[in-house]
């Protein structure tokens, strides 16, 4: 029995200093490994991250200064320890959790911003209170203030002037369907006569992205809008059945000889402002 008992000893001694060395072995190479890095850096400083000098100051803590002065390579233990020390003065620190605060009131989350502006388009009614408490049912606390500056900074005005008019994104969900684009756009063509330049122009439906090519002219003119007018709003094929309203720039071929005839169509030109 005394045999086996110390053969047993034997073994466990000769496992735990077989590991003993296999792990001195991988010390020494990760040692090696950081001073060839540290040549290769050829001196010059290391930039490490807050989360980096947290992990290397949690870490090198539990060595000590003395191990720390044979194994550190990229900074020196002091430095290590200096950052272990913040770590528990940070810890422990009840001024905001030692977080640096800018003067003034913080600012407000982009989220609930967000928020405040939706419920301020979707409900032009709606005044500061009103918007504020349907911001608390839903756990926001913020002030009427605050409610003002947000939409103030987005150019969205209060509620009697917000509600007395209709929004341009508003009048464009509601008439999307019925809504429809006309431009210009020119093509350089080389001809006989050499380089010549076209005028093309085409209508959008808004809701289906469906383009047609209303006409395509190298000298555009009164006569030729009102055959395109014609031609948009032929009784069999044309392009501008069922569309109520078509937006225009202020280009000055959309003369109101050609809106009118789209008008008596059925369609109301829509000029955008400049």
């Amino acid at each position: 029995m005394k045999s086996w008992s110390f053969a047993l000893q034997f073994a466990v001694l000769a496992v735990v200093g077989w590991n003993g060395r296999r792990q001195q072995r991988v010390i020494e190479y990760l040692l090696e490994e950081n001073r060839v890095l540290r040549e290769q850096l050829g001196g010059r400083r290391v930039r490490l991250t807050d989360g980096q000098r947290r992990r290397l100051a949690v870490r090198g803590r539990l060595l000590g200064r003395k191990l720390l002065g044979e194994v550190a390579c990229i900074v020196t233990p002091d430095t290590i320890l200096r950052w272990y020390r913040r770590l528990v003065a940070r810890k422990y620190d009840g001024s905001s959790r030692g977080s640096k605060r800018r003067p003034g009131r913080p600012r407000t989350r982009e989220d609930l911003a967000a928020l405040v502006v939706r419920l301020a388009e979707d409900n032009p009614t709606w005044g500061y209170t009103r918007i504020r408490g349907s911001l608390r049912l839903l756990g926001h606390e913020i002030g009427r203030s605050t409610i003002r500056r947000i939409l103030a900074a987005r150019s969205i005005e209060p509620a009697p002037e917000r509600g007395s008019g209709t929004r341009w994104s508003t009048f464009l969900k509601a008439h999307w369907e019925a809504m429809a684009a006309a431009d210009f756009f020119t093509v350089e063509v080389l001809t006989r006569r050499g380089l010549v330049r076209y005028f093309v122009l085409f209508v959008i439906k808004l809701k289906t992205r469906e383009v047609h090519i209303a006409g395509i002219t190298a000298s555009p003119c009164g006569s030729w809008m009102l055959q395109v007018a014609r031609n948009l709003t032929d009784a069999e094929d044309g392009f501008l059945r069922g569309i109520a309203r078509l937006l225009l720039d202020r280009d000055p071929l959309y003369t109101s000889a050609f809106r009118g005839m789209l008008a008596d169509w059925g369609t109301t030109c829509v000029r955008l402002p400049p």
